[in-house]
C-alpha cells in the first residue's frame, strides 16, 4: 500500500461514496474471491493476509504469470489487489499477522487512514489441523487458537469503534462483520477437536457480540447508550466443500474428488446477499452459504457453482441444525458489568 500523502489522497478521492471492506485472509481461495467480488460490487477493498508476496518484497508477481493460480502460493495480497485494480476496482494490499494484536490494530488504522472510514469486516483467516486430541501437539493447538478465535477477537476489537461510526446500514447506522465460522452442532467436534475449539469459539463470539449489539440498540432507543443500532455480525460456512488450496491435495490424490467441490463464488455471493439484508435479519446468525442464498436470494439451481459441470457436490453439513435457544432465553437474572464499580447492577 502506498504511504505518501498524495497517493492516499488520490485513493480516498477515488473511493469517495464507496463502502469500505476489510477482508482478512484474502491472499487466495475463498478470501481472494470475496475480495474480488466485493470490489466488483462497488466496495473499496483492503486485502489483508500475513505475507505480502511470495518473495516477501512484492517483486515476484512482476516476473510470474499473472493472474496466478488463485489457490497457489503465487496468489498473494499484492496479486489480488492488482487483479481488482486492473478490473477497474479500488484495492489496497496490507500485510497483517493476526496473532499479533498490534499488527491487527495497525491494519485497521491503515485502512481508515487510506479510505477515511470502515464499513465491513470479513474475517477469513484460519489455521487448520484435523487430528485427535492425542495427536495434536500443544504448539499446534495454541497456533490455531491464536489465528482463529484470538485473531478474530483482535480484529473485532480494533474495528468496532470505526464500524460503529459507519453509515453502511442506512438511517440506522453501523457497519457489518462477517466471520467464516461453523454452525454449532456436536458432530463438528469429531476427529478435529482442537480445531473445533477455536472455530466454534468464533461462532460463540458471533452469537455473543450480536447480543451486545441488541442490548446497545435497546439502550440507544431508550436514550441511555450509544451505538449498536444497525450493527450486525454474521457467521458463514459452506454447505458443500469449496475449491481451495486445502482441497488441492485431495484432488491430486483422486481427481474425481473435484466432483464434490463448488467454486468459491457461492461464498462471495452469499456474503453479498448478507450485506444487502437488513441487520435484524442477519445479526447473530450462523448461516450456510447455500441455505442463505435459497432463503434470501431465491436461488434454487446451484449447478453454476459446481467445479465439474453437471456434477452435484455432496452436502457436508447437516440438513437441519439444532436450535441453541432455551425457554428462558430472555431471563438474564441479575446482570453485572465488570467494567463498572464492584456490585453495580444493570
Amino acid at each position: 500500500m502506498a504511504t505518501n500523502a498524495s497517493s492516499n489522497s488520490s485513493s480516498s478521492t477515488a473511493a469517495a461514496g464507496k463502502p469500505v471492506a476489510l477482508v482478512v485472509g484474502a491472499s487466495r481461495g475463498i478470501g481472494r474471491q470475496v475480495a474480488i467480488d466485493l470490489a466488483a460490487n462497488g466496495y473499496a477493498v483492503v486485502v489483508a493476509a500475513r505475507s505480502q508476496s511470495a518473495s516477501g518484497d512484492g517483486k515476484s508477481e512482476k516476473a510470474a504469470q499473472f493472474p496466478p493460480d488463485p489457490n497457489s502460493p503465487q496468489s498473494t495480497i499484492t496479486t489480488v489487489a492488482r487483479e481488482i485494480r486492473e478490473a477497474g476496482g479500488d484495492a489496497a494490499a496490507v500485510p497483517v499477522d493476526t496473532r499479533d494484536f498490534a499488527s491487527v490494530q495497525a491494519l485497521v488504522a491503515r485502512t481508515v487512514e487510506r479510505y477515511g472510514h470502515l464499513d465491513v469486516l470479513v474475517y477469513n483467516s484460519g489455521a487448520i489441523w484435523w487430528a485427535s486430541v492425542e495427536d495434536t501437539p500443544m504448539a499446534r493447538f495454541q497456533l490455531m487458537q491464536s489465528v482463529n478465535v484470538e485473531g478474530l477477537y483482535g480484529a473485532v476489537q480494533a474495528a468496532l469503534p470505526h464500524l460503529k461510526r459507519s453509515s453502511f446500514s442506512g438511517g440506522g447506522g453501523g457497519g457489518r462483520i462477517v466471520v467464516v465460522c461453523p454452525p454449532i452442532y456436536s458432530r463438528f467436534f469429531r476427529g478435529k477437536t482442537a480445531y473445533a475449539v477455536g472455530k466454534v469459539g468464533m461462532s460463540v463470539l458471533v452469537k455473543g457480540l450480536a447480543m451486545d449489539f441488541e442490548r446497545q440498540q435497546q439502550q440507544q432507543q431508550q436514550g441511555t447508550g450509544e451505538g449498536g443500532l444497525g450493527m450486525a455480525v454474521t457467521g458463514i460456512w459452506p454447505a458443500a466443500a469449496i475449491e481451495s488450496a486445502a482441497t488441492k491435495k485431495f484432488t491430486r490424490q483422486d481427481p474425481s474428488y473435484a466432483r464434490d467441490l463448488r467454486k468459491p463464488t457461492i461464498f462471495s455471493d452469499a456474503i453479498l446477499a448478507m450485506l444487502r439484508a437488513p441487520a435484524a435479519v442477519v445479526n447473530g446468525q450462523l448461516e450456510l452459504d447455500e441455505d442463505f442464498l435459497q432463503r434470501h436470494a431465491g436461488i434454487r439451481d446451484f449447478s453454476r457453482y459446481a467445479v465439474v459441470p453437471g456434477a452435484s457436490p455432496r452436502r457436508i453439513m447437516p440438513a437441519q441444525l439444532p436450535d441453541l435457544t432455551v425457554k428462558e432465553q430472555d431471563d438474564e437474572g441479575m446482570r453485572a458489568d465488570s467494567t463498572k464499580p464492584t456490585g453495580a447492577k444493570l
